[in-house]
């Protein structure tokens, strides 16, 4: 019997677990995918090229650094807008819609006290679970509990780009959050994104900076966790975006350890 040409229920299963992994994980590559599914190359190109064609992801090239060599660019896959609204992006316009009300009615202030409000009882759960003494074992701490909420994080040793930064940033750590529930409304109202990157440096006891955020457009939430023994100072510096921070600590394209 001819078939209807409808994609199989197995297929689009597979295809569901290929662009959840990409969200996951952040910029990967095709091998990295097949890798961790299982998958023949030709299996995963074709799940790729259809989550190309239903816009769900899109490719980039790899950034890399120092000399990586002759050949081609490596090309990694990310999840689009359109691809993260998939993924239980709800009550979106509403949302926007109630802080546009407020910020008209009541002022910016007011949009910002509304997001220390909403991140003070993430804030108290998650300082429930940060008792380890050690800083990385307080960041991972953070990230599993943000990824009990969804936000797909992992943690780990910051990357130094460069001797000089290896000498100023000697134990820094770095949390990366590749799902973002609120990125739509945060795009819109950052105050959300600093409100969040605060209470991480309460949390953690040590400044933070965030690096970057999917709400500006970059592909993973980036915070950078600053190593010192002052501890207790929580002081953080701003919601930045990775556009003009090129040197900055960035995530792995291929995700494979954060």
């Amino acid at each position: 019997m001819k078939s209807s040409g409808a994609p199989e229920p197995a297929a689009r299963s597979t295809r569901g677990q290929v662009a959840r992994l990409i969200l996951e994980l952040g910029p990967c590559t095709a091998a990295t995918l097949g890798g961790r599914l299982s998958l023949t190359p030709a299996a995963i190109r074709r799940h790729l090229d259809t989550l190309i064609a239903d816009g769900m992801i899109e490719t980039r090239t790899a950034r890399s650094y120092g000399n990586r060599g002759r050949g081609r660019p490596a090309k990694v896959f990310v999840v689009t807008d359109a691809g993260r609204s998939a993924f239980e992006h709800a009550y979106d316009d509403l949302a926007t819609s109630a802080l546009r009300f407020i910020e008209q009615s009541q002022g910016k202030q007011a949009v910002a006290e509304f997001a220390r409000r909403q991140v003070s009882e993430l804030e108290r759960r998650y300082a429930e679970v940060l008792t380890k003494d050690d800083l990385a074992g307080r960041v991972q701490a953070l990230a599993d509990a943000l990824s009990a909420d969804g936000y797909a994080a992992a943690a780990g040793p910051a990357p130094a780009i460069g001797a000089a930064n290896a000498r100023l940033q000697p134990n820094g750590q770095q949390i990366c959050q590749h799902h973002c529930p609120v990125a739509h409304v945060a795009a819109e109202f950052p105050q959300l994104c600093e409100a969040e990157t605060e209470a991480f440096g309460r949390l953690l006891g040590v400044p933070v900076r965030r690096l970057a955020t999917i709400a500006h457009g970059d592909g993973i939430c980036t915070t950078h966790v600053t190593c010192t023994s002052t501890q207790g100072n929580t002081s953080t510096q701003g919601n930045t975006s990775t556009q003009g921070n090129e040197n900055e600590t960035v995530p792995s394209p291929e995700g494979s350890d954060i």
